[in-house]
């Protein structure tokens, strides 16, 4: 297993369990990341094997299905899960995410990169609405939310994705229509060809954000509302900040500050349907 994890909850581009969520709901919430960052951490570990880190992902697999209790932490949000009535699969389905990452499954396209976020990113919106007991009718937009978000992650991350671990997360026949192969993201710094297909990815995102944006209205919690205004928020700014910024002469970040604005924005903004 990882010695210590690659990302924790304060360096995330999203709030973790902020104080806009209930307090009784937190530990849930954090749970979850929990057995979530486990599962990342396992997938992106360049010290194993392909063969070891399926094998690790499906002990928590397994024990998240109740077949087993090898993994402790997954075992205590199965078990919350049971009681609070929530669907495991929330939980399930990231572990085909962090498959996929293990044997590095290829990009090959724009369809190819959100079908992986359909896995990666969007169980875990609608774990947080049905955490909160919104509609099933709020998942697209839910969706939407957690895939820009994901994608604008891969793009902050993917110089050392590749130099790390090989791992594209660009649609691979839009950098080839532009005359490149991968091995061009360890450039120390963007080309205005290469800028243009980030740029296309960041109008994908943009649609994505579009109809993120419909998401708060939808929600009748609160206090979920105001962290969805706020996370709605922080993915538009960073696109655009993305879209000033390179990734390949350094990480595009919002700074503490932004983010704890984008809380305040939540919340007031969140405060009224």
């Amino acid at each position: 297993m990882p010695s210590a994890p690659t990302r924790t909850a304060a360096t995330e581009n999203f709030p973790v369990g902020s104080w806009l969520i209930a307090p009784a709901l937190r530990p849930v919430v954090a749970a979850y990341y929990q057995v979530a960052r486990t599962a990342d951490d396992i997938a992106d570990d360049p010290s194993l094997s392909a063969e070891s880190k399926i094998t690790l992902l499906d002990r928590i697999d397994a024990t998240l299905a109740g077949s087993s209790d090898d993994d402790t932490a997954a075992a205590m949000l199965r078990d919350t899960f049971r009681a609070r009535g929530l669907a495991i699969e929330h939980a399930r389905h990231l572990l085909q995410a962090f498959k996929a990452d293990a044997v590095n499954r290829p990009c090959r396209s724009w369809s190819d990169l959100l079908a992986y976020c359909r896995f990666s990113a969007a169980p875990v919106g609608r774990f947080l609405l049905e955490l909160h007991g919104e509609a099933r009718s709020t998942w697209p937009a839910g969706d939407a939310l957690c895939s820009a978000l994901q994608i604008l992650n891969h793009l902050q991350d993917c110089q050392s994705d590749w130099r790390d671990l090989q791992r594209l997360y660009i649609p691979g026949d839009w950098l080839r229509e532009a005359g490149f192969d991968p091995a061009v993201l360890l450039e120390p710094a963007m080309s205005p060809a290469l800028r243009g297909v980030f740029d296309r990815v960041l109008d994908g995102v943009d649609r994505l954000n579009q109809i993120a944006a419909t998401l708060p209205r939808q929600i009748t919690n609160r206090r979920l509302r105001m962290e969805v205004t706020a996370i709605v928020f922080i993915s538009s700014r960073l696109a655009a900040r993305l879209r000033r910024g390179d990734p390949l002469a350094g990480r595009v970040v919002l700074s503490v500050f932004e983010k704890a604005g984008a809380l305040l924005v939540g919340a007031l903004c969140g405060w009224r349907r």
